[in-house]
C-alpha cells in the first residue's frame, strides 16, 4: 500500500490556530521557522523550543484567514496552547484549538484526485494549492496533506474514495519515515534540539530570522558544528511497534545511544526514525530496548545534511 495511491484520515494530530493582527509578529519570536517565508502558496515545518533549545512541539504551519494554523501531535496541543497564551497576553492574538473545525487527509500518489478537486499542487515540498476552501500541501515527493473544513469533510472524503483506496494511518506514517521527517511526540517532548531531528535539513529552522526562544542554543549548535546526535532511519525485524522514546543501545558503547522517534509496520518488518549518537550509529551495532535487544539495520535517508546550505535559510 505504501507504494500505491491511497488516502487516509490524519487522526493523530490536532490543529492549533493563532489569529489576529499580531499573530505573525508574536509567533516569530516563538518558533524556529521564519513566518516571513509563509504565503498563500508556501507552508513550512517548524518547532517551538524551550530556552535550552529543547523541542516542546514540532508542527506543519500555514497561513489561513487572519492568522496561521499549526498541525501537531494531538496530545501536545493543549499544553502548547496553555503555554503560548501566557506569552500572548499583551499581543493582539487569539489562540484556540481548531481541531474540530478541520479534517485532514493524507494523500499518497494521489495528485489526480487533488486535480479533480481543483487543486493543482506543485511538486516542490511545502508548496500549497487552494480552491474553494480546500488546502493542499506538498509534504514530500508524491505525498500531500489535504485540509478540509469540517462541514465539507464527508463530501470530500466521498470524492476521494471514488478515486483512491482508503489506507490506514500506519501507511501514511511509513511514508513520513521514508521521507525522513521526524516529529515530537508526548514521550519525547523536550528531549531533542531541532538538529537532532534533522529539522534544519528539511526547512524547519531559519538561521536568518533573528531571535526566538531557544535560538541561541540552536544557532550555536549549527555554527560550531558540535552535533553528536542526529536522526537516522532504520529497519527492525519485529512485530510490535516500539513506542516513541524507547531507548536504543550499542554493546560497543555499553550504554544507551539514542531514542525512537516514530515507527511503522512494513510487511513483516518495522521501519523507524531514531535519534542516535552518530559514532555509534555508523558502527552499525544498534539494539532496541537493551544491550541484548533486537538488532536494527541502518537505511538511507532521502537527503543529506549540508551545514552551508542550511544556514542560508
Amino acid at each position: 500500500m505504501a507504494d500505491s495511491a491511497f488516502f487516509c484520515t490524519l487522526s493523530h494530530e490536532g490543529v492549533l490556530a493563532v489569529r489576529g493582527a499580531d499573530a505573525g509578529k508574536f509567533l516569530q519570536g516563538q518558533l524556529t521557522c521564519n513566518l516571513n517565508y509563509l504565503s498563500d502558496t508556501q507552508a513550512s515545518l517548524g518547532a517551538r523550543c524551550t530556552q535550552k533549545g529543547r523541542m516542546q512541539s514540532s508542527f506543519r504551519i500555514l497561513l489561513q484567514g487572519d492568522g496561521v494554523l499549526m498541525a501537531m501531535a494531538s496530545e501536545l496541543l493543549e499544553p502548547q496552547l496553555a503555554d503560548l497564551k501566557k506569552y500572548a497576553v499583551f499581543s493582539k492574538s487569539k489562540l484556540t484549538d481548531e481541531s474540530a473545525a478541520w479534517v485532514r487527509f493524507g494523500v499518497d500518489h494521489g495528485d489526480a484526485a487533488l486535480i479533480s478537486l481543483g487543486l493543482e499542487l506543485p511538486a516542490d515540498t511545502d508548496s500549497v494549492a487552494r480552491n474553494d476552501g480546500l488546502i493542499a500541501i506538498r509534504v514530500s515527493p508524491d505525498r500531500a496533506e489535504l485540509w478540509v473544513t469540517a462541514d465539507q469533510a464527508d463530501v470530500i472524503k466521498g470524492r476521494l474514495s471514488a478515486l483512491l483506496a482508503e489506507g490506514d494511518l500506519n501507511e501514511w506514517l511509513l511514508g513520513q519515515i521514508r521521507a525522513g521527517i521526524g516529529q515530537v511526540m508526548p514521550s519525547t517532548r523536550e528531549l531533542f534540539i531541532p538538529q537532532m531531528l534533522n529539522l534544519q535539513a528539511i526547512g524547519g529552522v531559519s538561521f536568518k530570522k533573528g531571535c526566538y526562544t531557544g535560538q541561541e542554543i540552536v544557532a550555536r549548535m549549527q555554527y560550531l558544528g558540535k552535533l553528536k546526535r542526529r536522526l537516522y532511519r532504520l529497519k527492525l525485524d519485529a512485530s510490535d511497534l516500539p513506542e516513541p522514546g524507547t531507548q536504543l543501545f550499542s554493546p560497543t558503547h555499553g550504554s544507551s545511544i539514542g531514542e525512537v522517534v516514530i515507527a511503522a509496520h512494513t510487511g513483516q518488518h518495522i521501519e523507524l526514525l531514531a535519534v542516535l549518537q552518530a559514532e555509534a550509529a555508523e558502527g552499525g551495532d544498534v539494539h532496541l530496548g537493551a544491550l541484548e535487544g533486537p538488532a536494527l539495520h541502518l537505511l538511507d535517508l532521502p537527503y543529506e545534511l549540508d551545514r552551508d546550505r542550511e544556514i542560508q535559510r
